[in-house]
């Protein structure tokens, strides 16, 4: 297993080591000694596995309180993912940081807690699969606004489509009055 941290610190890309024979592959999608040595400790305690049309996006969510350390991996499809600093006393506080993500390629990525995650699916049946570091939380839970400028993300879609949000994901907070991290 090989790490690259990504832009923000703490966000890390993760290439598994995959092992490839004349039946197939098989790759190693967690390990806790070996995750640790890399310095994400983690314990999870929820599994989450989405199915995503085309041009869907999900999110920009994140757990205000019970916060969630994230280890994101594309089981078919491919995605545009997208992961933005929530912890005002940072000095990344409000960047994102976007990188694509696809089934053929043996890498998952962490998201540590503080940090609000969201996706857009490039490919029909699109699945997704996150572990989580604590339980999914209604009263916790928190959607930052996906189209809001000041975050500076450029989604991927073509001219003239919208994605398909849902109107949790279509009411999100701007960064300016979302509820954050100290």
């Amino acid at each position: 297993m090989r790490t690259a941290p990504l832009a923000l610190p703490g966000v890390v890309l993760i290439e598994h080591q995959a092992f490839d024979d004349p039946r197939g592959a098989f790759f190693e999608s967690w390990n806790e000694r070996d995750f640790a040595a890399a310095g994400i400790a983690a314990r999870f305690v929820q599994e989450n596995v989405s199915r995503s049309r085309r041009w869907v996006l999900r999110g920009l969510h994140y757990q205000i309180r019970q916060t969630q350390g994230k280890l994101v991996r594309v089981l078919a499809g491919e995605i545009f993912d997208v992961v933005v600093d929530l912890r005002r006393s940072a000095a990344t506080f409000g960047r994102s940081c976007t990188l694509q993500l696809d089934a053929s390629a043996a890498r998952s990525l962490w998201v540590p807690p503080g940090f609000a995650h969201g996706f857009l699916a490039l490919a029909d049946d699109t699945r997704v699969q996150y572990k989580v570091t604590d339980f999914w939380s209604r009263e916790a839970e928190r959607t930052l606004r996906w189209d809001d400028a000041a975050l500076g993300v450029h989604w991927p879609l073509p001219p003239g489509v919208a994605p398909l949000l849902s109107a949790k994901d279509r009411d999100g907070a701007p960064l300016a009055e979302a509820e954050c991290f100290p």
